[in-house]
């Protein structure tokens, strides 16, 4: 059976596992909805229902243009030297929902 690309998941699926990763580390969904509106404009994750995680990034009516200010590694990648931009905005998705487990203050996981 050949891999599905993470870009053809449901984006719920994805958006369950970054709560979760959160989660883990008590922190909130609420939290991590603040990051996902933050980084995209998005004004609510419900609306999303149906799309996929590429759709999802794609679609995205605001991506913030401090999202540049995200650096450092994710799966030992630095985020900043990802050339493929919708790769980029994933990884710097994952990176802020990193640090937020990590228990970073909202203030500084903002930037």
């Amino acid at each position: 059976m050949p891999r599905q690309s993470v870009f053809d998941m449901d984006f719920n699926k994805v958006y369950a596992a970054l709560v979760a990763k959160a989660e883990k580390k008590g922190r909130t969904r609420a939290e991590v909805d603040e990051v996902i509106r933050w980084l995209t404009g998005y004004v609510s994750v419900d609306i999303l229902d149906g799309l996929s995680y590429g759709q999802f990034l794609l679609s995205a009516p605001a991506w913030n243009p401090r999202a540049e200010l995200i650096t450092g590694s994710v799966c030992g990648v630095k985020v900043e030297e990802i050339e493929d931009p919708m790769t980029q905005k994933m990884r710097q998705l994952d990176k802020l929902v990193d640090e937020l487990a990590k228990g970073k203050p909202m203030e500084k996981v903002l930037r």
